[in-house]
């Protein structure tokens, strides 16, 4: 097994009782499902008998939440890194059903290869690859955990498997607390595992506020 892998996890449920777009929105908290989900994810990185050096999250509640359980695991710090939080987008605070079928926002979606509702895939998948070399190069021994959203992990996933960056949101395989694995061979990163530690709560939950 490798000596170093690094784990982008997405965080759990989160507490959304209208269904808004929350996108940056501060005060979008894990629901009790949520916290279940959180803790699933860390305990399915704890069984894994690999050592962890450093703990990751996006500065986001709800990713701060769900790295708290990874945390209590390995005892250790969070880190908070700002290029891993949760891409910027026009919807932010609108039911997601009404906003994309109402005929004034539909202008939004003019250019959906960029996306013109909100930043750039480019810019998303660059952030998260600078964090994920920067914390890389700087680790020496032990495996890096990064709690991060459905957006980040994906752009992450397309762009280091060398498919196009423009896809279907709907379409997107990063479920709530799912564990997406990394390694970094000569420079390289190559995607070498894909899990669910929560599937067992799927049917349960609800999983909207971004885009």
């Amino acid at each position: 097994m490798p000596d170093k892998l690094l784990h982008l996890v997405r965080h759990g449920e989160v507490e959304n009782p209208e269904g808004l777009l929350y996108g940056r929105l501060p005060g979008y908290r894990l629901s009790d499902l949520g916290q279940q989900m959180a803790v699933a994810a860390a305990q399915e990185l704890a069984a894994s008998d690999r050592a962890v050096a450093r703990i990751i999250a996006s500065p986001l509640q709800r990713a701060q939440e769900s790295a708290k359980p990874i945390s209590q695991a390995f005892n250790l710090p969070i880190e908070t890194d700002e290029r891993i939080i949760e891409p910027t987008n026009a919807f932010e605070g609108k039911v997601g059903k009404q906003a994309f079928k109402n005929p004034l926002n539909w202008w939004r979606f003019i250019n959906p290869f960029r996306p013109s509702w909100g930043e750039p895939y480019r810019s998303i998948a660059g952030r998260v690859r600078e964090a994920m070399d920067d914390a890389w190069s700087s680790t020496r021994d032990g495996d890096i955990v990064m709690v991060s959203h459905q957006a980040v992990v994906w752009a992450a996933h397309r762009d280091i498997n060398g498919e196009p960056l423009f896809h279907n949101p709907a379409k997107r395989r990063c479920e709530l607390s799912s564990i997406t694995t990394f390694e970094n061979r000569g420079g390289r990163w190559f995607e070498v595992e894909y899990r669910t530690p929560a599937a067992a709560l799927m049917q349960q939950s609800t999983d909207v506020g971004a885009v």
